[in-house]
């Protein structure tokens, strides 16, 4: 019997007229890893809420939800809380005590567990996801894949059956994110618990999953095999989603299954170099990438010889931070969980100051600016908790508060392609719809220079690509954006420079294709995947023109 069944399952959200989920039907089995994806708002996270009663959106629903055969609305809410686990997108979110060891201990003290058992409990998640050295910290004290780590540690000493996760690693960086799904992975395996995950990052978590979810406009595009997902989603927009390997395998063969991790890809293309090779082809690389030339553009955002700390007797943030943007550049500062990077964005958009050094805005100091002259025509932030800017009961209300041109609103709207959301509540949208409203938001303003704190996150591949042509036709106009940022394959396609940010500072910066080219970890699949025939491609359509022009 499987784990769960949907069947038929129709939701529509309170004054909508198109529901969000039309007729799902599908099993969970027991022990099943399942990855769900599709283009932001095509209703992943309200299908996944449905999975837990205490979690389900409200509105009107038609279908059944059956947990082992039984309607979940007749399982009680002690039997749910304890084999349905849920980890949310954002770990500060899901956190609700001061301290690790409370935090392991709080959802067994709810279930009503005796202390011998739940310190039994406590002590084997610890030492099963290696918090001994951190058990006993403050939760303010973790970094980001900690409490994420924390939160997963927390549900489960629960023992769930089935662990339901919206886009866990969104706000990690990339090695975070590598180490909490392959985590994912050992608790799948080892403790045979079922994984029912929303994930943007599909180069990692594809090499785990038995089966992948595409959905569209709140149906099941595609159900299947990893391996088999290039062949039912060439001719949709989630191709654009689908890992590097994947899309390298589709543009070069596409003839039968295709390679899902970067070690199948790399295995893949030596036997395709070989087939090349043997029938004439001369195997040598036609181009080579030129070197690093700096624009000769005027700087427009400085910081020299910054130092930042919290508190007075804390660590310092911010060490030592010189750092130079030029104008019309898109300039992504990469980096670690902890690093200092959205603290330096937070400086230079004058919500915190530095003890030490000083920061300029087109050449003039920043504590120099009045804030009617900073806010709006020089300066626009997006912070990286997009719900910070919405303070109206609708997406339109809340854009015509920062402008009454007509004419500039149907663009901004027309170009973050919000357009069907304008009546909706922003805290009813999807991670990613969020950031597309909120970007409005900031575009409004019409600023000179855009910070922007982890803008790809809950975007997909194809509103990534819109994301793209959005900012670089503003750096085309003139304007500056700096980004922090953990999606290392937008960086690498769309930064004009990249700089690795570390203990506060940054350590090096170079044109992207220079910057990634050198890294082995801070690198994209790509490189990774080619780079002994092409060691100066980062991204899979530098991989694609190599291979087709040698």
């Amino acid at each position: 019997m499987a784990l769960f069944e949907i069947r038929n399952l129709t939701f529509t959200y309170p004054g909508q007229e198109k529901p969000a989920l039309t007729d799902l039907s599908f099993s969970l089995e027991q022990g099943e890893f399942l990855v769900v994806c599709g283009k932001s708002g095509c209703g992943k996270s309200t299908l996944l809420r449905h999975f837990k009663t205490a979690m389900s959106p409200y509105g009107e629903r038609k279908g059944h939800i059956l947990l082992e055969g039984r309607e979940l609305d007749t399982v009680s809410v002690r039997e749910q809380g304890a084999r349905i686990g849920y980890v949310l997108q954002s770990p500060d979110n899901q956190l609700v005590t001061d301290k690790v060891w409370h935090e392991l201990a709080f959802g067994l003290e709810n279930l009503g567990y005796e202390t011998g058992t739940i310190r039994l409990r406590v002590a084997e998640m610890a030492s099963f996801f290696g918090i001994q050295t951190w058990f006993e910290k403050n939760v303010e004290e973790l970094s980001g894949g900690q409490k994420q780590l924390l939160n997963l540690a927390a549900v489960m000493a629960m023992q769930p059956d089935l662990l339901v996760l919206d886009e866990p690693t969104s706000q990690l960086d990339p090695l975070a994110a590598g180490d909490f799904l392959a985590t994912l992975r050992k608790i799948n395996a080892e403790l045979g618990t079922t994984i029912l995950i929303i994930e943007h990052r599909l180069e990692e978590v594809l090499a785990y999953a038995d089966r992948v979810m595409v959905m569209e406009n709140g149906r099941i595009l595609a159900l299947d095999e990893p391996a088999k997902l290039p062949a039912r989603t060439r001719d949709n927009d989630m191709f654009r989603a689908m890992p590097v390997p994947m899309r390298i395998f589709e543009a070069l063969s596409g003839e039968g299954f295709s390679p899902v991790t970067v070690r199948e890809g790399r295995e893949w293309l030596e036997g395709w170099m070989k087939n090349r090779e043997a029938a004439g082809s001369s195997g040598e690389e036609t181009r080579q990438d030129g070197g690093y030339r700096e624009a000769a553009s005027e700087v427009v955002i400085e910081a020299r010889d910054v130092w930042f700390r919290y508190e007075k007797k804390l660590p310092d943030v911010v060490r030592d931070l010189n750092l130079t943007v030029r104008k019309g550049e898109l300039y992504c500062l990469l980096g670690g969980n902890g690093t200092g990077k959205s603290t330096t964005l937070s400086l230079l958009g004058r919500i915190r100051k530095p003890y030490r050094g000083k920061l300029y805005l087109k050449g003039k100091e920043l504590g120099k600016y009045r804030e009617s002259e900073l806010y709006g025509a020089v300066l626009g932030i997006l912070p990286q908790n997009p719900q910070c800017l919405f303070v109206k009961d609708t997406v339109e209300k809340d854009l015509r508060e920062m402008s009454k041109d007509e004419e500039r609103l149907r663009d901004v709207i027309a170009k973050t392609e919000i357009g069907h959301l304008m009546n909706s509540h922003p805290y009813d949208l999807s991670g990613g719809e969020q950031q597309r409203a909120a970007l409005a938001k900031v575009l409004l303003l019409n600023p000179e220079i855009i910070l922007l704190d982890e803008p790809t996150k809950g975007l997909d591949g194809f509103y990534k690509q819109k994301l793209a042509e959005i900012l670089k036709g503003l750096t085309k106009e003139g304007r500056t954006i700096l980004m922090v940022s953990h999606d290392i394959e937008f960086c690498a396609e769309y930064g004009d420079t990249c700089a690795l940010f570390f203990h506060g500072g940054v350590v090096t910066s170079a044109p992207a294709r220079q910057f990634f080219a050198g890294n082995s970890f801070y690198t994209t699949a790509a490189n990774r995947m080619a780079r002994k025939w092409y060691p100066d491609a980062v991204t899979a359509k530098d991989v694609i023109e190599r291979c087709r022009e040698s």
